[in-house]
């Protein structure tokens, strides 16, 4: 990795390290993290998300291809961290789904948008914005029925009616401020709405708090999760999550999709990107798979500097 380039990942995981450390020596109290976070993902990460939509150039690229190539890597990488939980390690079905969503689930938004903007600038937030539009509510569907399918198989609970879940789905979609803020910014450019004056000022203001304390916020997250015992299921899905789901989604891009060089680039390092703490959530949630998940989180983040660097070397070749 060049000097160059390392001195442009490094500050990303450095303020990572500051929200951790501020956390892990009390100087800062975890309910403040939970406040910053809060603030992150209510405010400051939907203003960008809507600014940058409504103001970017997005040219006429078909975001089909991107769709596919991204959605290809997380499809195989599930599809491979399911046999590994449930045939290597002998796992019940809830511990699968719980690690294919470690594996296969990026920190597209904490992560993700701090990194791209720093790479790449605004022109790589285009499709980065363009993949993270369907991300959450692709993999919300998914992984919800999965888990209930995995909980009715382990026989610890009755799956509800189809209707009843993508229902409740639907809700929690309808209410989640990252979706909003990409519904509106999309009806915002199909009116030809301008953006400009005293919103714009004031959105910009938002948004450029929105990246280093997005990293501060998921740094004092990390002191929840550690590494825990049971390693080495956390250690093979960091490995699927950094190193084949990136490489799936390059090859796809380059070579099945032909996406433009900056879109490939931007979907592998994307797909690059930690373990979102979603895994965590639905561990929690269904009582199964906490160290796994916590391990996948720790170890992806920890690593990320050099696996991200390591694919942003590659991508440019």
């Amino acid at each position: 990795m060049s000097f160059e380039l390392l001195a442009i990942v490094l500050p990303v995981f450095i303020l990572i390290g500051i929200g951790y450390a501020a956390a892990r020596i009390r100087l800062l109290s975890q309910t403040v993290g939970e406040a910053l976070g809060e603030y992150v993902y209510v405010i400051a990460i939907p203003a960008l998300i809507f600014k940058t939509m409504v103001t970017a150039r997005m040219g006429d690229q078909n975001p089909w291809g991107l769709w596919g190539a991204y959605f290809t890597g997380v499809a195989l990488t599930w599809i491979f961290a399911t046999l590994i939980i449930r045939k290597g390690f002998g796992r019940e079905a809830r511990a699968g789904v719980v690690g294919s969503i470690s594996a296969a689930f990026a920190n597209t938004v904490m992560v993700g948008l701090p990194l791209i903007s720093s790479v790449y600038g605004e022109d790589g937030l285009v499709p980065l914005l363009i993949i993270v539009s369907v991300h959450l509510p692709v993999m919300t569907v998914i992984i919800s029925v999965a888990m209930e399918r995995a909980a009715a198989v382990d026989g610890v609970s009755t799956p509800p009616p189809l209707r009843e879940m993508l229902l409740r789905i639907a809700r929690n979609l309808a209410t989640n401020p990252i979706v909003i803020a990409i519904i509106c910014a999309l009806a915002w450019r199909t009116a030809g709405l301008p953006l400009e004056g005293v919103l714009r000022n004031v959105l910009e203001r938002i948004a450029a708090t929105a990246l280093p304390v997005a990293l501060l916020s998921l740094g004092m997250s990390m002191v929840l999760y550690g590494i825990r015992g049971n390693i080495l299921p956390g250690l093979s899905l960091s490995i699927l999550k950094l190193f084949v789901m990136p490489a799936i989604v390059f090859l796809a891009g380059r070579y099945i999709f032909h996406l433009p060089p900056l879109w490939v680039s931007v979907a592998t390092v994307t797909a690059a990107c930690p373990t979102g703490i979603n895994a965590y959530i639905f561990a929690n949630r269904y009582g199964t798979g906490h160290a796994m998940s916590a391990n996948s989180i720790s170890l992806t983040t920890l690593t990320a500097v050099v696996s991200s660097g390591l694919w942003i070397t590659i991508v440019s070749m």
